[in-house]
């Protein structure tokens, strides 16, 4: 495994992805606060910074080669968390949202374990992301903001969209069991 450089700490997609981390209890006392419309939006404009500032810390790292391991843990780190305290945030108010909730326990559980355990036998990790769970991250983030700008949805609708976050994240954890069996036997 390859250490953090201490210059690493203080590049520019870095920062971002701290501003990112410090983002999430300012929208959890936002959201859990909130009782106007007008307030559910402030917390949810405050997502919607922390997915511009997503965006754009993998661009600069990309253009200017900022490129770090500390930001390859950084990043995805900022994302499990944001989306995990929006979902908590979320199950406050739609009970339809603790399935969701057991569901990314149990997905991002596993990744963790698997990758910790991958990297104490034979130092290997995951080289970022699969195509499937980048696209259940950010379904999952369209379908919370969605919630979080339209606190009013009727409940087949909350009902719908968390069925399609359920399923995305069943699949994609059916999806990686497979990879990271043929990573453990590899070792």
């Amino acid at each position: 495994m390859k250490k953090w450089k201490r210059s690493d700490w203080y590049t520019i997609p870095n920062l971002l992805g701290y501003f990112r981390i410090l983002l999430i209890p300012v929208f959890a006392w936002l959201y859990l606060n909130a009782e106007t419309e007008g307030e559910y939006i402030r917390a949810a404009l405050v997502i919607g910074l922390s997915g511009l500032t997503d965006l754009f810390d993998g661009k600069i790292a990309r253009k200017f080669h900022q490129i770090t391991e500390l930001g390859k843990f950084l990043d995805p780190l900022a994302d499990k968390l944001t989306l995990g305290v929006i979902i908590l945030c979320l199950a406050a108010r739609y009970r339809e949202i603790w399935l969701l909730v057991g569901l990314f326990v149990v997905k991002e559980g596993f990744m963790a374990v698997m990758g910790l355990l991958l990297l104490r036998r034979n130092g290997r990790k995951l080289d970022g992301a699969q195509w499937y769970g980048k696209v259940c991250t950010a379904v999952s983030y369209v379908v919370m903001f969605l919630l979080l700008i339209l606190p009013d949805l009727p409940l087949p609708a909350v009902r719908t969209l968390t069925g399609l976050c359920a399923a995305l994240m069943v699949c994609t954890l059916c999806f990686y069991i497979p990879v990271f069996r043929e990573m453990w036997r590899e070792s």
